[in-house]
């Protein structure tokens, strides 16, 4: 027995931020910063899991400043549906080798 529960659809592993992350990361970087009543003037996708539901739950490690990392989980749709990406969770004060974890 693991004491991991498998969570629907299951999550990658964890992998270098891309350019197409980032791209995810700064459409929601708004929402973030309404949420946090701040202002980031770096936000740098590190890296990333995905998850595929109906739609793809991505979650990423965005460097905010020099030893500060945030954890958002980012919510796209099935491209049918045609909705904005959604900032759906988020972990502040992170560091740079803290995992990234299904939240």
């Amino acid at each position: 027995m693991s004491g991991m529960g498998r969570m629907c659809g299951g999550s990658t592993t964890t992998q270098p931020a891309t350019a197409d992350v980032q791209a995810i990361a700064d459409q929601v970087k708004p929402q973030l910063e309404a949420k946090e009543n701040k202002n980031y003037t770096m936000f740098k996708a590190v890296e990333f899991k995905s998850q595929i539901v109906a739609g793809t739950n991505y979650f990423i490690k965005v460097q905010v400043a020099d030893d500060d990392f945030i954890h958002i989980r980012v919510y796209k749709s099935l491209p049918h549906e045609n909705k904005p990406l959604a900032l759906h969770d988020y972990q502040t004060n992170k560091a740079k080798h803290d995992e990234l974890s299904y939240f």
